[in-house]
């Protein structure tokens, strides 16, 4: 018998809620929201739509400006992975490779036709199927290996997008309160509503500053946290892939893939039984 069935791995999924996202997002508006109530303010004061549509409008349209479209419609496509994160680990991608590595051990590479298939992550399918075609090594590992640096490059420039929209806010803010300052320049006559009026101006200054630092350069860094996440699991899976077609030992594969995870979050089930399954192999 083997380890386990390919089947029973989980095919890689976006929909496993990202709590520190939500989290971070909602501490940071209750921290700012309670601040300003306990100085005496009120939420209404913040809360202005033009100051908001010179922002949101401004960036959105300098952003449009310097992005090409393919990148910009990667780039929302990518939020996904801001609010989700993958079910599949470290420790599923290992014994789902080690389970492929005992039966290409016991009945060949051939053997794998059919499962390879099956295997959870796209990247994985490739290499496997490419070895199960007769690909030299090499050529294997020079394949997915442009395909991993391509990867990480686009995943980088639709980061950019974000990281940009987090650079031209504030400054688009304070393009808002000038704006905002000439009204109140305009009706100096009336003396009681200027404080008013330069209150009413700042705040898209406050949304210029919130939004770059509380939402697109937060959103930009978690996107290159995924990218890095990402191209482990791929460097994974390539060693795997060629730890298969040299014939290595499946513990000794075990061993080399188990490098990538953290001792605390390997799988218990890679010992006992499963280690002689490999071992046997």
């Amino acid at each position: 018998m083997l380890l386990a069935s390919v089947e029973n791995f989980p095919v890689k999924s976006w929909r496993q809620l990202d709590r520190t996202t939500l989290l971070g997002l909602l501490l940071s508006l209750f921290s700012i929201a309670a601040g300003l109530l306990i100085e005496g303010g009120a939420l209404l004061d913040i809360l202005q739509w033009p100051a908001a549509l010179i922002v949101l409008g401004g960036t959105a349209g300098a952003v449009l400006l310097q992005t090409p479209w393919g990148t910009l419609n990667r780039s929302f496509h990518r939020l996904r992975q801001v609010f989700l994160e993958p079910f599949q680990d470290a420790v599923h991608l290992t014994d789902e490779i080690v389970v492929f590595a005992i039966k290409a051990r016991r009945s060949k590479l051939l053997a794998l036709e059919d499962e390879a298939a099956e295997a959870s992550d796209p990247f994985l399918r490739k290499g496997l199927s490419m070895a199960v075609d007769g690909a030299k090594l090499p050529d294997i590992q020079r394949i997915l290996e442009m395909e991993l640096i391509h990867e990480e490059e686009r995943g980088y420039q639709e980061a950019q997008v974000f990281e940009a929209a987090g650079g031209f806010a504030p400054t688009i803010g304070i393009l808002g309160a000038v704006l905002g300052l000439i009204q109140v320049m305009k009706n100096l006559s009336h003396t009681d509503q200027i404080g008013h009026g330069i209150a009413t101006a700042f705040v898209a200054t406050v949304y210029g500053v919130g939004f770059a630092n509380l939402v697109f350069l937060p959103i930009a860094n978690k996107i290159r946290a995924r990218l890095l996440a990402e191209k482990m699991r791929r460097e994974l899976m390539l060693e795997g892939i060629s730890a298969i077609v040299e014939g290595v030992n499946p513990k000794l594969i075990r061993e080399r893939l188990e490098t990538f995870t953290p001792s605390d979050l390997r799988s218990p089930k890679s010992s006992a039984s499963a280690r002689r399954q490999e071992a046997a192999a």
